[in-house]
């Protein structure tokens, strides 16, 4: 479904990876991530949509 080339894969992985958690992730860290990005890309759209 997504080509997600494997270094960048990985550096992911390695960013979100937990030890301590059931489902080896830091669900707290990948929520942070995601909503940066979202609101990067909320700001990129605005920017772009703006009147010239």
């Amino acid at each position: 479904m997504y080509n997600i080339p494997q270094e960048d894969y990985d550096k992911i992985e390695k960013l979100i990876f937990s030890d301590t958690s059931p489902v080896g992730i830091d669900a707290k860290k990948t929520h942070i991530i995601i909503l940066h990005k979202l609101l990067q890309i909320e700001k990129r759209l605005d920017s772009l949509t703006k009147p010239q």
